[in-house]
């Protein structure tokens, strides 16, 4: 099995919670647009000025997600 990782774009300030949980529509429109086998995405608040939005991949797509999307970091996913 590959591995999993956890691309994650984030998001400051006093509205990151609502921009955060709009970028995962995004992100899940791009995964019907494109066809892909992802199944995991999410937003998370970690504090009132700061919000994750992110989507787990494989290591086979990882490159050609990360250069289209841009992701701020990624880290393995378990």
């Amino acid at each position: 099995m590959s591995r999993q990782i956890k691309l994650i774009w984030d998001f400051r300030g006093p509205a990151s919670a609502k921009t955060a949980e709009h970028h995962e529509i995004h992100l899940k429109e791009y995964i019907t647009i494109e066809k892909l086998p992802i199944t995991i995405t999410g937003f998370e608040i970690k504090n009132e000025m700061h919000a994750i939005a992110f989507m787990v991949v494989t290591d086979e797509h990882m490159i050609q997600l990360r250069d289209a999307l841009k992701p701020h970091r990624g880290e393995l996913y378990i």
